[in-house]
């Protein structure tokens, strides 16, 4: 590894940011920046640009729909990097990118590696109320498998929300690279192989997996709605036909006792009372995607469905349409 290598940093969330932040602050020679442009960004929860940070630097910055596009390639080849950095990027890095870099590409994972490899870590952290750990490694064609330059180590607390957790992770990206930073630019490159035999994986996470079952306990639906909450889709049921996000929710002990799903009170606050079951959920924080409803006009209502209830009607209605159609004149 040369001292003071050239460096270009990939990516497209606020883990990718702080990093390309905390490399700037540290003296980096950073000879180029790659970010997902806004227009691809949609679907991508906790998405933060990096032109403006690049631009604050004089860094050259180029933006990217495709990691892989042969434009992008070209690029990377132009800037003859002598380490890559791809950060907070769910495209998956072809071969040909990851041999430009002369020395090599480093990733990155928010949990103790190997201890969960794989996809929606931050998701699972705070679905399981876990410690985790800012841990930059070498990126290759097995994910999450590479040598490992640091680890730096976070707490998630056992109610902790999504957005909190993604603040841990970035306070110690800034901690790990303010430790490890000064010997990767002084030229060292001396990762540590993954102990194989302790891997464990976990599985994508999508947004319909935030669907509220409210048959469940109360505090599994407390924890489902913490990790699926902002910057995330957010957890979510059905009311009057409109879907409603649940953005803050916690169990309650109190004398009430109803109908699984549906909602016993209604607060000056906002808030609901809802019997799940096992428990009760005071939901906090929610949206209606579609529409409205008072605070008193939620009493009463049962949120989600009841598959034999809608089936029935949806066969109701099948019939009636035939029976028209059948006395509709030919």
């Amino acid at each position: 590894m040369v001292r003071s290598p050239r460096i270009v940093l990939a990516g497209s969330v606020s883990f990718s940011r702080v990093t390309l932040e905390t490399l700037i602050r540290l003296g980096a020679t950073i000879c180029g920046t790659l970010g997902l442009d806004p227009a691809a960004a949609r679907q991508v929860s906790d998405y933060a640009r990096l032109d403006d940070v690049a631009a604050a630097a004089g860094i050259p910055y180029v933006g990217f729909t495709k990691i892989n596009a042969p434009e992008i390639v070209a690029q990377l080849r132009a800037w003859s990097p002598d380490a890559l950095f791809v950060v907070g990027l769910s495209q998956l890095v072809q071969d040909e990118i990851l041999s430009i870099p002369h020395v090599g590409a480093i990733g990155f994972h928010p949990t103790p590696l190997p201890r969960g490899r794989g996809r929606a870590p931050v998701a699972w952290l705070t679905w399981d109320g876990d410690s985790g750990a800012a841990t930059f490694f070498v990126l290759e064609r097995q994910a999450d498998s590479g040598a490992i330059f640091v680890q730096e180590p976070f707490a998630v607390r056992r109610d902790a929300y999504a957005g909190e957790v993604i603040e841990a992770v970035r306070a110690a990206i800034i901690r790990g690279i303010e430790r490890w930073g000064p010997r990767l630019l002084a030229g060292e490159w001396n990762p540590i192989p993954q102990d194989e035999q302790r891997a464990t994986f976990w599985g994508k996470r999508a947004p319909e997996d935030g669907l509220i079952d409210w048959s469940r306990p109360a505090s599994e639906i407390a924890r489902l709605v913490r990790t699926a909450s902002r910057p995330y889709p957010g957890a979510y049921t059905f009311a009057r036909d409109h879907r409603v996000r649940i953005w803050r929710a916690s169990t309650v002990d109190l004398p009430f006792r109803g109908v699984v799903g549906r909602v016993l009170n209604a607060w000056p606050d906002g808030s609901l009372l809802v019997q799940t079951g096992d428990g009760l959920l005071r939901v906090e924080e929610l949206e209606i995607v579609d529409g409205e409803l008072s605070g008193h006009a939620w009493v009463g209502q049962k949120l989600g469905y009841d598959q034999d209830e809608e089936i029935f009607r949806l066969r109701e209605r099948v019939r009636l349409l035939e029976k028209r159609l059948e006395q509709a004149p030919i």
